[in-house]
């Protein structure tokens, strides 16, 4: 449990609060880059860490992330022109590039001083596997271009997807790095006794911290001679390293690959997930086909969204679709898709869960850990010092891996050339 102060200072991430000045610190996914899909296309609204943002691609093709309203009448950008290198808003003509310089104002008189005097917001960025990234602390404190393997891997082996969530972004995290509960919302086959994850219920846990948030690995009993050993890792502030080297249930070809999630906070109350895989190497490239049956599984494919967002169909408005009957005969939960089912219980807590009224167990070490490294990365920001992770040489080298092996084995010995970055 954390006291309803702790719970506080980690889950609020707006502009002055603690989490959100840790926040601050790293580079940010924004929005993906086929949101914005050409020069001068129109912009898009971003809400990011609570702050209301608008994106654009400007002419010579390079995106600007800025402040949604007009610093002359607040009106909004959104409607603006985008046009020749700048956002022009039409309530007055006042036009904006980039990196929010006022470049023209035709509404007032030539030769005017004010134009030099006024500056719209605006956000660096970069545009890296995908994904158009953005820094939004302070100058000084900027830190290297992220770096992770999935940005290094070729368009041909990577892929990565977006879904809102209607939470707070750490209980959808959390759910992220409990292992012990895929034995039980994602048991697809109640008949089926042999998958891995059924067959040990109560995986043992380890967690290390590391410079970069921690490494964690789930250990399950598979017989007298076997067990199976998944290590995952966790990267500051809210990104997990995974791996999948076969299908949970058979549906999809097995693709050995990297994967997991960055659970990215829109305000306190919402998060965006964005869900990212690269195949393992030159052999395990990730084929459109292969992507469409993959996200359809997890419950993100074309027809799970409501046309135009990145919202899902199954959602609190309709008890996610569950279905009793199919709960009672074939699926622990009664709902399809792997990620609505994660999503019914963590929106289904609320905005922000009271963490006072918990009672913790054994199999919930990696939640207590990612909580205080988080609480300990606010301290460290808040003492003027750096959160972890920052430095993309902290990070930019690790993989995570899983497979079955002899009991006793040493995972760390017997995963070390597994577990090294390829792209």
């Amino acid at each position: 449990m954390l006291k309803p102060e702790d719970n506080e200072r980690i889950t609020r991430v707006g502009p002055g609060t603690e989490c959100g000045e840790l926040m601050r610190r790293y580079w940010q996914p924004a929005l993906l880059a086929r949101e914005l899909p050409e020069p001068d296309c129109p912009p898009v609204r971003v809400r990011l860490l609570g702050e209301d943002l608008l994106a654009f691609r400007d002419t010579s093709g390079a995106v600007g992330l800025v402040d949604a309203f007009c610093p002359h009448r607040r009106a909004p950008l959104f409607y603006g022109r985008n046009e020749e290198c700048g956002l022009r808003c039409v309530y007055h003509g006042w036009k904006f590039d980039r990196e929010g310089n006022c470049t023209d104002m035709p509404s007032e008189p030539a030769g005017t001083t004010l134009q030099s005097k006024v500056k719209l917001k605006a956000y660096p960025t970069c545009e890296r596997g995908g994904i158009i990234w953005t820094y939004m602390g302070p100058s000084e404190k900027q830190p290297p271009e992220p770096d992770y393997e999935f940005l290094r891997a070729p368009k041909t082996h990577r892929f990565v997807s977006k879904t809102y969530q209607a939470c707070n972004y750490l209980q959808a995290m959390e759910g992220g790095f409990d292992t012990s509960h895929s034995s039980f919302v994602h048991n697809n086959d109640l008949a089926d006794k042999n998958q891995l994850r059924i067959r040990d219920r109560s995986p043992r846990i380890e967690v290390e911290r590391t410079a970069y948030g921690y490494v964690y690995s789930s250990t399950r009993t598979l017989s007298p001679e076997e067990e199976y050993i998944r290590v995952y890792h966790y990267l500051m502030p809210h990104i997990q390293v995974r791996a999948m080297f076969r299908s949970p249930d058979g549906s999809v070809a097995n693709v050995p690959k990297q994967d997991g999630h960055m659970w990215v906070p829109i305000d306190d109350e919402s998060c965006h997930v964005y869900n990212w895989s690269c195949g393992r190497d030159e052999d395990s490239p990730l084929t459109p086909e292969f992507i469409e049956a993959f996200e359809t599984f997890t419950g993100r494919g074309p027809n799970d969204f409501i046309p135009g967002t990145f919202k899902l169909k199954k959602n609190p408005s309709n008890d996610y679709m569950i279905d009793r009957e199919l709960q009672r005969t074939k699926t622990y939960t009664g709902i399809t898709g792997l990620n609505t089912q994660d999503m019914a219980l963590q929106e289904g807590m609320g905005p922000i869960v009271d963490r006072s009224k918990e009672f913790l167990g054994t199999s919930d070490r990696a939640i207590v850990t990612l909580r205080r490294t988080i609480l300990d990365a606010i301290a460290s920001v808040r003492e003027g010092g750096d959160p972890p992770g920052v430095n993309p040489t902290d990070y930019n080298t690790i993989r995570a891996y899983d497979d079955v092996v002899p009991v006793n084995t040493n995972w760390r010995e017997a995963f070390a050339d597994k577990m090294r970055t390829f792209w």
